[in-house]
């Protein structure tokens, strides 16, 4: 790999400034190129982003592909373009960052694990609780029997997605691939599965479209092969924006509110003690995969974990389709 590493990004809507943010922190980095069919998109990112000014433009991502040369790319696109992005750049021989949700359909999902295996290519999903602090806490924590024998998990999420993405992409099926469940919701499905190590056993799941496409509320109840319990709620059709998280084991448990910090209670104490999220050593999803890149570490959000969220919330539609009925979480062999 050469000192600098040559990125192209696919996909210069909204959440792609964040990843442009930090690539523009990175020494090593240079954006080389951007995609997207919107020429009014690539025109406000490169004026928001001055270190990419001089970027090669493109309209279609294979087009880049097969003229730049490049080491890396960066996906941001709709949901379910992501699978053939994400093939094509690997057939490449190049490295992915891709926006969560990795992929829509599981059959996808393990044909991106088993291609990443395959290759040695690094890829990492944009599942930033990965790279944050507190969470990194978290899962230290009960990885190291710090709470004891997990045994629930209760994950809340409302947001005003409903009246935000109407009208937009992100409520069109053939586009998203789903709703407020696999777009926003996706985190907390990943972080759930991710801080605990727990493995989905079966799903029962309640879910309103409330007049769209796409589903926008959903309640999800999961029982997990330790015997664990789990509930992850997710509301698109709030006034609000909001997220708690809270993981119980038989010796303490652990407490993630939105914008409240996290608390925890070890040991069976009374006393809470509130952990400073400024000392726990967040980075950003971008820096994390140039260092797995570099070959300084493993990416923390690997494709294994896009194969895990898919395979849940898969089973929670198909739940939700037969009027709630328990439906077994598969594991795909790889």
């Amino acid at each position: 790999m050469a000192d600098q590493i040559r990125v192209g990004m696919i996909g210069m809507g909204g959440f792609m400034n964040t990843h442009s943010d930090a690539l523009g922190k990175i020494a090593e980095v240079k954006v080389v190129a951007i995609t997207d069919p919107v020429a009014r998109n690539r025109a406000n990112h490169k004026t928001r982003h001055p270190h990419m000014a001089e970027a090669a433009e493109y309209k279609d991502y294979r087009a880049m592909l097969k003229k730049e040369s490049l080491d890396a790319v960066v996906i941001a696109s709709p949901h379910t373009v992501h699978f053939e992005q994400i093939m094509a750049a690997l057939d490449k021989g190049l490295h992915v960052l891709v926006e969560k949700p990795m992929v829509c359909r599981i059959d996808h999902g393990v044909k991106v694990v088993r291609k990443v295996r395959k290759t040695g290519l690094v890829l990492t999903i944009g599942y930033h609780r990965h790279t944050a602090g507190p969470y990194r806490y978290m899962r230290r924590v009960i990885s190291e029997g710090g709470i004891g024998k997990v045994q629930a998990i209760s994950c809340f999420q409302c947001q005003e997605w409903k009246k935000a993405c109407k009208g937009l992409w992100r409520q069109e099926p053939k586009l998203s691939g789903g709703g407020q469940l696999n777009d926003s919701g996706s985190h907390l499905v990943d972080v759930m599965l991710w801080m605990t190590g727990l493995q989905a056993d079966t799903v029962s799941a309640q879910i309103d479209n409330c007049g769209t496409k796409v589903d926008i509320n959903s309640a999800v109840s999961v029982r997990f092969t330790n015997g664990a319990v789990g509930t992850v709620a997710v509301i698109g059709d709030a006034p609000t924006w909001w997220e708690d998280i809270s993981i119980v084991g038989d010796k303490g448990a652990l407490h993630m509110r939105d914008r409240l910090g996290l608390t925890q209670q070890l040991g069976m104490r009374d006393a809470q003690m509130v952990v400073n999220a400024d000392s726990l050593g967040s980075q950003s999803v971008a820096l994390d995969f140039i260092r797995a890149v570099q070959g300084g570490n493993k990416p923390v959000a690997p494709a294994e974990c896009g194969l895990r969220v898919i395979e849940l919330t898969e089973a929670a539609w198909k739940s939700a389709a037969r009027g709630g009925k328990p439906v077994k979480v598969p594991r795909s062999k790889l």
